[in-house]
């Protein structure tokens, strides 16, 4: 490392906390360094209340963008310049892209979700899907699953002062694709949850619960619906197995984690900051395997 970095090379970081498990500093600088690309990618601990900060050091220093995870993708969107048509229509943003001092927003976790399980064979058309979670990540994979032809979706969010941004979300899916049909309930209600999964094709864990320090945690607390033939996945990519999934693999569902969501959208988001593709097969190899 220390041997490419030079007083030319461009800075790229990720925002959010907490970061200190992060596996992108190391995707991303793999790849920077086997496509010759005079780049430094770094993680920054940055609480909600510090976004702005870290936003207008990114002017500062002039870096070419970075990377926003829980839970500041919905603030970072506000002091972008300019967002892409999907993260206007979410309202958050996990790329940022500094273009000679403008700062574009881009959301590329839906893009990394659905991307995911086509490399696991599983195609979203015709599907019904339940996603807990309201956030950024999860609101990206219920924007992307309904434009690529999902059937149905159900989310889950907590029923709190937020409450009112996930209906909001359900009608602008609704308003985007006509005909599909997008239910909210209070993550609370775990009778309806189980019967919702039961129901249902894909579930996936969009919130934080299971990463670490919630590693002992999961946000399904009645697993009589999991069964052989429903796929459940979960954004948290460490622990790599959660309780979620260790849970669910007991009862004969198709499981999958994390990583490979990370690894997608990391690829869409190398594609914006580079123009260049991510030696995908290689940083798999290395880095998923």
């Amino acid at each position: 490392m220390e041997k490419r970095i030079s007083g030319t090379t461009g800075l790229l970081a990720l925002i959010g906390s907490p970061v200190g498990h992060s596996g992108s500093p190391a995707m991303y600088n793999y790849s920077f360094e086997r496509l010759g690309l005079d780049y430094a990618y770094v993680a920054f601990d940055i609480k909600e209340n510090e976004v702005k900060q870290a936003v207008d050091a990114m002017r500062l220093f002039h870096m070419r963008g970075g990377n926003v995870t829980m839970p500041d993708k919905t603030e970072a969107a506000k002091y972008m310049d300019e967002l892409s048509p999907a993260a206007q229509i979410i309202g958050a943003v996990n790329t940022i892209v500094n273009e000679d001092g403008k700062l574009k927003g881009y959301i590329t976790d839906g893009e990394g979700f659905v991307h995911n399980l086509k490399d696991h064979g599983i195609d979203i058309q015709g599907k019904k899907i339940v996603v807990a979670g309201g956030g950024g990540a999860a609101t990206a994979i219920q924007v992307q699953c309904a434009l690529d032809g999902a059937r149905e979706i159900t989310i889950f969010n907590i029923k709190d002062a937020f409450f009112e941004r996930t209906l909001a979300t359900a009608d602008k899916i609704r308003a985007a694709v006509p005909g599909i049909t997008v239910n909210v309930y209070d993550i609370a209600d775990t009778e309806k949850m189980t019967q919702e999964i039961a129901e249902s094709d894909i579930f996936a864990n969009a919130t934080i619960v299971g990463m670490k320090p919630m590693d002992d945690q999961s946000v399904v607390k009645d697993v009589s619906a999991f069964r052989p033939g429903l796929v459940v996945c979960d954004a948290v990519y460490n622990p790599v197995e959660t309780r979620l999934l260790r849970e669910a693999k007991e009862k004969g569902c198709t499981c999958i984690g994390g990583k490979g969501m990370l690894l997608w959208q990391g690829v869409a988001a190398f594609r914006l900051f580079t123009g260049q593709e991510m030696p995908v097969e290689e940083v798999k190899e290395k880095f998923y395997s």
